[in-house]
């Protein structure tokens, strides 16, 4: 399977999620450069955290005008698999790509250690691999991760079984404890933990496997 990492001027993750999918899960990984038009025969697509363009205006506001997010959007709507993480995440609800908002934490202070979270649902490419009701354990890095939505999406998304991950100890004040969640289509995940972080022993955990394992798994099942 091969992976492509979005890099945005101001990415900060994305050799962590480069290093993980390719390094500790021993798939392709290639670098796309936010002015790229060409996703390289990618079979998944990484947005990854850190401060798009400075986030300067609003987190993933400037990010989702770049050049490569007009490739992006195409391919979601061919069904090809995209993971948002963090500011990632951001940049797909700024984008239209997921609903909702990404809005200040609780409390107004930026949130870094490692969170509780279970999945939501087992049915989608990047959880299916995730035992229903395991508490893992992976990091986040936000001042802005509190998710919010109107009424009408929150119950659809609950409808639809599309709430990819839950905070088992709400970090940010997310709206249902929401972490993570998957457009209609289910090929299109943003989460605000950051699963490339826990992905080897010396990491301090490895329950971010589940979802690249997920992916690879789906994929394997699927091409």
């Amino acid at each position: 399977m091969k992976f492509g990492v979005v890099v945005f001027p101001g990415s900060n993750c994305d050799h962590d999620a480069w290093y993980a999918t390719g390094t500790n899960l021993g798939q392709q990984a290639e670098f796309l450069w936010h002015s790229d038009t060409d996703l390289k025969g990618s079979d998944c697509v990484i947005l990854p955290g850190g401060f798009s363009y400075g986030d300067y205006l609003r987190c993933g506001a400037i990010a989702k005008f770049s050049p490569i997010l007009g490739a992006v959007k195409k391919f979601a709507a061919d069904g090809g698999l995209v993971l948002g993480i963090c500011n990632g995440f951001q940049i797909l609800t700024e984008s239209g790509l997921l609903p909702g908002a990404l809005v200040r934490n609780r409390g107004l202070k930026f949130i870094c250690k490692p969170v509780g979270l279970v999945a939501g649902t087992t049915r989608s490419a990047f959880t299916h691999a995730i035992p229903e009701g395991k508490k893992l354990m992976i990091p986040i890095a936000h001042g802005e991760g509190c998710y919010t939505a109107d009424e009408r999406v929150m119950d659809e998304l609950e409808a639809e079984g599309r709430v990819a991950f839950r905070y088992t100890e709400n970090p940010n004040g997310s709206l249902r404890d929401i972490a993570g969640v998957l457009n209609a289509q289910r090929n299109v995940m943003g989460m605000m933990p950051h699963p490339e972080r826990a992905t080897d022993p010396l990491m301090g955990s490895v329950d971010g496997l589940g979802v690249f394992q997920s992916l690879i798994q789906s994929f394997a099942l699927h091409k």
